[in-house]
């Protein structure tokens, strides 16, 4: 049996340990997190973990 597109990619997020998370933003913050990706060149997902990193890091040290 012929698999869809769809249960193609849920096996391919799977294997790779990847899941998918949204989040309602306001459009202003949406604007701001493309942009700071755009100009860091990372990923935007590669940027939202590495600013919740940064900033768990630093809050324990606060």
């Amino acid at each position: 049996m012929a698999l869809t597109r769809a249960e193609i990619n849920e096996r391919s997020n799977e294997k790779r340990g990847i899941k998918n998370k949204a989040f309602k933003l306001n459009i202003d913050d949406i604007a701001m997190i493309k942009q700071t990706a755009i100009d860091l060149g990372l990923s935007e997902a590669k940027l939202v973990v590495e600013a919740i990193k940064f900033y768990r890091d630093n809050k324990k040290a606060s």
